[in-house]
Order: structure tokens, then sequence, then C-alpha cells
């Protein structure tokens, strides 16, 4: 297969700071780009059709479940998916441009570069990061655990992976960092209580101490200095925190 045409498909609330960065950095191999908004507040949706981007306005019921959707209101099958934080690396662009000329492969992987409180994290639990985000949609839809989405292929479907990075602009400040830590942790404790997951003392007290003895020193996160510690420090709070909300419902 050659010459495929590709979907690039962006959820998006409340994220005009990042969107037109994100749109910016599709426009060389993107041949369509689709914003599923849920209801924003702000600029996010002048800013995305301003871009180009069809815009289609969407109530949100998971981060799985929004996706799933824009994967059904794509016009092409070849989808490419990032999150509004997020933007193609110059080598990635061309890694993909590569692919769109010869598509072999069902799905392309590719690492994630974390952007962290002004530095680029390049060590630990966060790279790197690999991510499937270049796949045909007739061999995969997005599956895992909300808020932790990933692409689920089909059996006997082929990755390829790729050079370049998906830049991550996750945080700049500590405050938002552990903001979020508190809101994915809800979102992953009420998911699992659904699930009728029952955590015991071995959840709450040996898996942070793992998740932070793995990410700081076997995974070198001490090598990205006092961001390191506090990346792995907020690793291990979040699994925590995870389990104790359960436990405290």
């Amino acid at each position: 297969m050659s010459g495929v045409k590709i979907s690039a498909v962006i959820i998006t609330f409340n994220e005009e700071k990042n969107i037109g960065r994100c749109i910016d950095s599709l426009d060389e191999v993107a041949d369509e780009i689709l914003v599923i908004d849920s209801r924003s507040r702000d600029r996010t949706v002048e800013i995305a059709e301003s871009m180009g981007a069809r815009v289609i306005v969407h109530d949100f019921e998971g981060h799985i479940q929004q996706k799933n959707f824009a994967l059904d209101q794509a016009k092409y099958d070849h989808i490419l998916s990032l999150d509004a934080d997020e933007a193609l690396s110059i080598e990635l662009l061309a890694a993909i441009k590569k692919v769109k000329a010869d598509w072999n492969y069902s799905a392309y992987r590719c690492n994630r570069l974390n952007h962290f409180c002004g530095r680029w994290i390049k060590h630990g639990l966060w790279y790197p990061d690999r991510k499937i985000r270049l796949w045909d949609r007739r061999q995969g839809r997005w599956g895992g655990r909300n808020p932790h989405d990933k692409v689920i292929l089909v059996e006997g479907s082929e990755i390829m992976n790729i050079r370049g990075d998906i830049l991550h602009y996750t945080v700049s400040n500590i405050e938002q960092y552990y903001s979020q830590i508190n809101k994915f942790s809800t979102i992953q404790a009420a998911q699992l209580k659904k699930e009728g997951f029952k955590p015991n003392p071995y959840h709450l007290l040996f898996k942070p101490v793992y998740k932070f003895f793995v990410g700081y020193f076997i995974r070198m996160g001490f090598l990205d200095g006092w961001r390191g510690y506090m990346i792995a420090r907020g690793q291990a709070l979040g699994v925590y925190l995870r389990y104790a909300k359960i436990r405290n419902d």
C-alpha cells in the first residue's frame, strides 16, 4: 500500500494555549485535521477552525470513549492521533512523511518526550514513553483503562517503530503536576471501583514504593535532577491515591 491519506484527530477541552501548536505541527502530513471538542469555554474551537480543522462538539464520556468517537468521525482510515498538548518533532514529521508514501504495517510506534517544569525529561519512566499513534483504524481501536488509554490492535497486526518524538508539553509548575495527579487518580479509582477491585496492603504500601524505586533508581530518573525526583515521587503518590480513594469510599 502506498500514497495513503491521513486523518489527524485531536480531542480537546479548554486547550486554547496548546491547540495552535498541535495543529501547526500536523500541517505538512495530515490530509484532514479533525478536532473533537468537549464544549470548551475558551477559544479552542475558534482557533482550531481558523487553522482549517474540522471541529465536532461532543459531550465527554471518558478519554477512551471520546477518542473512539473521533475515530468513527474521521474521513480516512489511516489515523494520526495527538493530544492537544502534543506536537510532532521535526524528525518524527519526516518519518511520518515516509510512512505516508509507503505504508506497509498495521501501526507505527514512536517515543514521546515530555516537557516538565521548563525542561525535557529524558530518563525515568517518562522516556522513552513509547506510543502507537499512527495506525489503520481497521486494525485497532482505543482501549485500556481511563484515563490511560492505548491503541489495541487486532491479533496478528504488525507494528513498526519509527524515529522521532511526540513532544508532550505536560505541566509548567509543581502545583499543576499535583493537581493532575489528584485528578487522574480519582478517575482511575472510580474505574477500578466500578470493576469491583479491592486494594489490599500490598497495593497501598509496596506498589508506591516500587514505582518510585524503578523510576528514580532503575530507570535513572535522578539524572533529571530535582525534576526527576519530583516526577518519581508524584508517580508513587498517584499509585497510592488510586487505591486509597477506593478504600476511602
